[in-house]
């Protein structure tokens, strides 16, 4: 009788999956709570409400992702960090959608209230959820590598804001953010640790060997 040999699980590529999630967090966290650091002035002078009012957004945003948490908690104990990730996405799309229609108060703080849900599912916690289904007990150095990408949310979306603000006004640049969340977050979310992922990671580690390029294209 043959012996069976076992099949070596691929993992996906950090290469490809940590500056992937990093990048999500720079544009989750600077179109959250970054956001305001440069839309405040924009928004108070156009609308004319309180420029503490229109800070206050943030503020209430961070309430409702501390209401959410525990429930974030249990969906990702439940259904792992990806599809939480994915929903914190649809839900920060909403939100600055939400934010560039506001024609009232009333409504600027609804879309910080979507905003803040999405904050809450959004952000480091259900990233390094991922991170840990993906790797296990060897995620540590992914999930520092994650956080240090965070890290650079400030640096890179303040000016990007500034420029989108310059060219498309603080509603445009709300639009654009939340065109970004379904466009390219959503999409991320939705592949990382995907098997079409795991293969794309064992091409680039092996192609010669043999293996599959992404969605079934052969290697060279």
């Amino acid at each position: 009788m043959d012996a069976v040999t076992p099949t070596a699980v691929v993992l996906p590529d950090r290469r490809i999956v940590v500056p992937a999630l990093g990048i999500t967090q720079i544009l989750a966290w600077g179109s959250t709570f970054y956001l305001l650091g440069v839309l405040a002035n924009p928004i108070s002078r156009e609308t004319g409400w309180s420029y503490d009012w229109v800070i206050g957004g943030v503020s209430l945003g961070l309430l409702v992702a501390g209401v959410v948490s525990p429930r974030v908690g249990r969906a990702i104990g439940r259904y792992g960090g990806r599809p939480v990730l994915a929903a914190g996405s649809i839900f920060l799309a909403a939100g600055l959608i939400a934010l560039g229609l506001s024609s009232n108060f009333t409504l600027y703080l609804v879309a910080w209230v979507l905003i803040g849900a999405g904050m809450g599912a959004g952000l480091y916690d259900a990233a390094f959820a991922t991170l840990g289904t993906i790797y296990g007990k060897d995620a540590r150095g992914a999930i520092t590598s994650v956080t240090l990408f965070g890290g650079f949310a400030s640096t890179v979306c303040w000016p990007l804001s500034a420029l989108l603000v310059e060219h498309l006004s603080w509603r445009g640049a709300a639009f654009v953010y939340g065109a970004v969340q379904l466009g390219v977050s959503l999409p991320v979310f939705l592949r990382a640790g995907s098997g079409c992922l795991n293969r794309f990671s064992a091409s680039l580690s092996g192609a010669s060997a043999g293996f599959k390029l992404p969605c079934g294209e052969a290697a060279g």
